[in-house]
């Protein structure tokens, strides 16, 4: 019987530790009501109203310098944006969209000639960047992966997003 009683809790204390490892998160504090993102630091900052609830180190993309003009250039955007997609199927564990382009950069990428790209998000870092240097990305914000489910937990779409050089 005492053979028994262990194995029952082994297993418990099994499926207690796999049901911790998940990469899907609650978040029951305060409301993120804004994130800044500032790209000469590497930085970005979940606050509440003033408050700052995380901080995190960031990568950005390979090219980072300068505000993103056209697809390809590597460029992370500059701006006023606004999360306004989730993506919990993401090759780079998870991620959340951020709403570039606005109108008024794809009217200057049309002046231009050029596609303004798109499909900008914070995400994770998949398997094949782990050893990969800070800026890695096509232009998105990358973090590690268990910052990324803490994000991803915290974000709600609508949340505005500044992205400063």
């Amino acid at each position: 019987m005492a053979g028994f009683l262990r194995v029952i809790l082994i297993v418990a204390v099994a499926l207690g530790l796999s049901a911790c490892s998940g990469k899907f998160r609650t978040y029951n504090g305060p409301e993120v009501t804004r994130i800044l993102v500032y790209k000469g630091e590497r930085r970005m900052y979940l606050l509440h109203h003033d408050r700052i609830l995380e901080g995190y180190d960031i990568g950005l993309g390979f090219n980072p310098v300068g505000h993103k003009q056209h697809e390809g250039d590597g460029r992370t955007p500059e701006g006023h944006y606004f999360i306004d997609r989730r993506n919990p199927n993401s090759e780079f564990h998870l991620s959340i969209g951020i709403s570039y382009p606005e109108p008024h950069e794809e009217m200057a990428a049309a002046e231009a000639g050029v596609d303004p790209g798109g499909d900008i998000f914070i995400h994770g870092r998949p398997w094949e960047y782990r050893k990969g240097g800070r800026d890695w990305t096509a232009g998105c914000i990358a973090v590690t992966n268990r910052e990324m489910e803490e994000i991803y937990a915290m974000v709600r779409n609508g949340t505005p997003i500044t992205i400063y050089p």
